[in-house]
């Protein structure tokens, strides 16, 4: 039994703590931001294949240089008959264990500049691949900011249906009190019961978009699926005014990291180009090598010894005729690179006019945000002088239920406003390429 209790103690101290005693991580958008590109599968994945282009473009550069093998081998033949002058030397044996050795050695001299161009147009893929990580990096940023502010907004969203249930329940209970000395209909009553249900409805779908927000939000920065966590960055924080559209044009031109793989795979392809026009030229190797067999072919007569023999010549190779291949691939190499133009013209026109739509979704929205301010103050007022009137008498209780209806709305108004105008800071921030 004695066991029993401290294996019971143990294993109570031990134990995991519940999610609810965590300490909640808090989190800024920059930290948030920075656990997300840290943490991502994605960016990882990216970066594996960036290693693999680079291990391509050592390839292309290996090929240049002198490559040199060791060979060795075995045959047993069949036995033949001795040839020779009688009396004299043996001129051919029967060896039928052979066996051969050599250091084989083979250097392409010229090429007529394709091996180069190739090695330039791996380097080039791998660079552009390069370019490729930063443009998911700041894809991950916009999705970790719009994750970021729609935990923020779902949670502000219920926090203002909370505080509207509070008014109304508040003013549920000076109605039920009038009630009782007879001074309104119990249909008031019921209309603001109602109104409550109604919001307490609204309530749950808030906190419901709250914990999904939650979920994907832990999903993109690398939290466990239950880890509680804090934001510290508020959703009515004033923003940076904007430059000027011709600015923010030229500087997501010079920033977006898509435009900048796009010029270094046009290099790449004028490259495949280039390689692709050297395979008319003529080709000049060197080969040679150094041999150790028994019996050494090369070594006049056959002898039943080791012998060394080594050779050295320079091979020429020139397609007279293909077929037009040399001309197909040039064809192809040039209208490749014929079309990574053209993207990259059809890309300066798309990022011109996708900032010219993110300055004016974020004009939009602080323009929404100072008409939603003057509503919340509106409907506030509004309220107060409602249930004054109400206290004094001259006022009924759907006037007040209005008054509050009109007054959530506003709020939950504002919060939108607010909401769109993080949105669309991170969007104009993603096509600027920030």
């Amino acid at each position: 039994m004695k066991w029993v209790v401290a294996s019971s103690l143990l294993l109570i101290l031990h134990a995991p703590a519940p999610a609810a005693a965590q300490t909640p991580v808090r989190l800024t958008l920059q930290e948030a931001i920075a656990r997300g590109l840290e943490a991502s599968h994605r960016l990882a994945e990216i970066g594996a294949r960036q290693e693999a282009a680079e291990a391509v473009s050592d390839q292309r550069k290996a090929a240049s240089m002198p490559q040199v093998a060791l060979l060795a081998g075995y045959t047993r033949t069949n036995h033949v008959d001795e040839f020779g002058i009688p009396g004299a030397r043996v001129i051919y044996p029967d060896i039928p264990d052979n066996i051969r050795s050599r250091v084989d050695l083979q250097w392409p001299i010229y090429t007529g500049g394709r091996v180069s161009a190739l090695t330039r147009a791996a380097a080039a893929e791998a660079s552009a691949i390069a370019q490729d990580r930063e443009a998911a990096r700041a894809d991950l940023r916009l999705e970790i900011a719009r994750a970021y502010w729609a935990v923020i907004t779902a949670r502000a969203s219920a926090d203002v249906v909370n505080q509207a249930l509070g008014r109304i329940g508040a003013h549920l209970n000076d109605v039920r009190n009038q009630l009782n000395v007879g001074l309104v209909p119990p249909s008031d009553v019921l209309s603001l019961e109602a109104q409550q249900a109604r919001q307490q409805q609204i309530l749950i779908e808030a906190e419901n978009l709250a914990d999904i927000a939650s979920f994907d939000f832990r999903r993109l920065v690398g939290l466990a699926p239950d880890a509680p966590f804090e934001l510290a960055d508020r959703i009515d924080t004033p923003t940076a005014a904007s430059p000027e559209i011709d600015a923010m044009v030229e500087a997501a031109r010079a920033n977006r990291a898509e435009r900048k793989a796009l010029e270094i795979r046009i290099e790449g392809l004028g490259e495949r180009l280039t390689a692709a026009e050297a395979g008319r030229a003529p080709l000049v190797s060197t080969a040679g090598g150094f041999d150790m067999a028994r019996p050494n072919p090369k070594i006049f007569p056959r002898q039943d010894a080791w012998k060394p023999s080594w050779d050295l010549g320079v091979n020429v190779s020139w397609s007279l005729f293909d077929g037009g291949r040399a001309r197909a691939e040039v064809a192809e190499a040039a209208a490749n690179r014929k079309a990574a133009e053209e993207r990259l013209k059809d890309f300066d026109v798309t990022v011109a006019t996708d900032v010219r739509q993110r300055a004016s979704d974020l004009a939009s929205a602080r323009a929404a945000i100072t008409a939603a301010d003057i509503g919340v103050r509106s409907a506030t007022e509004a309220r107060r002088v409602i249930a004054e009137r109400f206290s004094s008498g001259v006022a009924t209780n759907t006037d007040v239920l209005d008054a509050q209806v009109a007054l959530l709305q506003a709020e939950l108004d504002r919060t939108r406003a607010l909401a769109n105008l993080r949105l669309a800071e991170a969007r104009l921030n993603r096509a600027m390429g920030r």
